[in-house]
């Protein structure tokens, strides 16, 4: 197969081949229609951090093994070609059954691929209000490499990232353990302090969950936790740019001190997103999606994940931050797969690499999808949706 569009990276036209792997790329010879002149090409998205989308909970152990299907499709259409479902902290039998679920659909869907690997967001997390963020309290607990067995042994072995907070004394032992048998560990939901986070660094954590989220209202100036992440070069950070989690300021300071380099826009979308405004239910806990696209819990103000799409988080940090097309994707593919270790998926636009693609337009600072590509096969496509939603 072929497809034709001006590299994202580079501004060229050109000529894609493929099968399920880039077989090549090359300038295109021949120009480009009048009516796809403005058609970028570019490696699909990759997200690290999503805990449901389209009214599927990856959370809840009964979800339909469909329901997450339809997810899946439904985030094919905003360029997403591979993500790591999330599950947070909850009972042990909730979260074994979220991940056998997932693993089932994994391996039975027929777009089951696009579920590349699993990240584990808890339970091992800061037990205090604020940095637990809305994670149950009663279900949080320390570190145990038994229950973490456990989990794995539930995912078919397909945990590559998990979250937890270095503040407990078992941490650095854990997170030794985990990452050496090939999982990113993660810091986040914590308030730990600035030895602890140097001791787990040390013991081989190598991420950030989505800084600046999951932390206490107030702060000290200096030290803090969040100071001592974004300080700390050998840690990427993920960040969630809905323009609601993040202001400005922070956003721009935070990538600043990170580099695009170690930069990782994840979603971290729940349940609710991509569906109407009004109550849902995530588990134990009631939110609601307001029309601003928030999701709080409900009564009150505190965010409980995010609505975001991941084609709307690379026009926000381009429109916020600034970066450049090229920066922006490669925070959201190249990164994330380096980071999370996808293979094939490291080396962006290039012979070899896996055929996940995507052919969109920049309209107004938004990417509109036109297709998107799983292993070669094409699996969104906006002239079928029109076509068939005419028909």
């Amino acid at each position: 197969m072929k497809c034709t569009g001006l590299d994202s990276s580079t501004g060229e036209l050109v000529e894609v081949g493929f099968s399920e792997t880039i077989d090549s790329v090359e300038p295109s010879l021949a120009p480009a229609p009048t009516a796809e002149k403005d058609v970028f090409v570019a490696p699909a998205w990759i997200d690290v951090q999503v805990n449901g989308f389209a009214g599927a909970d990856y959370n809840d152990p009964e979800t339909p093994v469909e329901e997450i299907g339809r997810s899946i499709e439904a985030q094919f259409s905003t360029g997403v070609a591979r993500l790591f479902p999330t599950v947070i902290t909850g009972s042990p039998e909730r979260m074994t059954g979220a991940l056998r679920n997932l693993c089932q659909a994994r391996e039975t869907l027929p777009h089951g691929a696009a579920l590349e690997a699993f990240h584990v967001e808890g339970p091992f997390i800061s037990p205090e209000d604020g940095p637990r963020g809305a994670h149950p309290a009663r279900w949080v607990r320390p570190p145990s490499l038994d229950e973490f067995h456990r989990f794995q042994d539930a995912a078919g072995g397909h945990i590559r990232l998990f979250t937890l907070s270095p503040e407990w004394p078992e941490a650095p032992a854990f997170i030794e353990a985990v990452a050496r048998t090939g999982v990113t560990v993660s810091i986040g939901h914590t308030k730990a302090t600035a030895a602890q986070i140097q001791d787990a660094v040390n013991a081989g954590a190598t991420m950030s969950t989505h800084i600046g989220n999951g932390a206490h209202a107030i702060l000290p100036r200096h030290p803090n936790y969040i100071w001592e992440q974004l300080a700390e070069d050998r840690l990427a950070a993920g960040f969630i740019v809905d323009g609601i989690h993040l202001p400005l300021s922070f956003l721009k300071v935070a990538l600043r001190a990170k580099g695009t380099e170690r930069a990782v826009l994840v979603t971290d979308a729940v349940m609710p997103a991509g569906c109407a405004p009004g109550p849902y239910r995530l588990g134990e806990v009631d939110v609601v999606l307001h029309p601003d696209e928030s999701v709080r819990l409900a009564g009150g103000t505190r965010l409980a994940g995010s609505a975001l799409r991941m084609d709307r988080a690379i026009g926000n940090v381009m429109r916020m931050a600034g970066l450049t097309l090229r920066e922006a994707i490669t925070l959201a593919t190249r990164n994330p797969a380096r980071v999370c270790r996808v293979p094939g998926r490291q080396r962006g636009l290039s012979a070899g690499e896996r055929a996940d693609l995507v052919r969109f337009r920049l309209v107004q600072g938004r990417l509109q999808i036109l297709e998107t590509y799983l292993r070669g096969e094409l699996v969104f496509s906006a002239e079928e949706m029109k076509t068939g939603a005419s028909s």
